[in-house]
């Protein structure tokens, strides 16, 4: 069981959300985004606070020792310190959520600010919707944080459901 949370106009980075691609060539096709959300700010502390209560929901009295192990894993957790991107613009003094959606799923919403859709069941963009959402632009995002524990192991994961232009 997940929890739902919007996340208010955030930076978004790595969007992907014309056609589905695989991550780095392999696996699963999917939609995805990254929100950059600043150090301090209630949001961080939101979802710190989500992320902690999945852990609880799934692994009870062993969440503080999974949450200790799986927090600064960058391959365990889809919720990282942007120190460790010291490459990509934005991310200094922010943390960065990843979030995706995979094609058997449906597409993630993606809107313009007065709520249009933005692309084509056919994943082809609406007439004039080129260039709306592009990373860098400031979305609110819809995402379900989630616990994985399965063969491929124990993680803490970012669903993608929906995407509006803020700003």
């Amino acid at each position: 069981m997940g929890q739902k949370i919007m996340l208010s106009n955030v930076r978004c980075a790595f969007l992907t959300l014309g056609e589905p691609e695989q991550y780095q060539g392999k696996g699963a096709f999917r939609w995805s985004a990254t929100a950059l959300v600043p150090y301090g700010s209630d949001l961080k502390k939101t979802i710190d606070a989500a992320l902690k209560t999945v852990a609880e929901e799934r692994w009870e009295k062993k969440a503080a020792v999974y949450l200790e192990a799986i927090l600064p894993d960058p391959k365990g957790c889809a919720w990282q310190d942007g120190k460790r991107k010291p490459d990509y613009d934005g991310f200094a003094g922010h943390f960065a959520l990843s979030t995706y959606r995979y094609q058997d799923k449906g597409r993630p919403l993606v809107m313009d600010r007065d709520k249009s859709p933005i692309y084509k069941p056919d994943n082809t963009l609406y007439e004039g919707k080129g260039g709306v959402i592009y990373s860098g632009c400031f979305v609110n995002m819809q995402v379900e944080l989630w616990a994985q524990d399965n063969k491929n192991g124990k993680a803490l994961r970012a669903a993608l459901l929906g995407v509006q232009k803020s700003r």
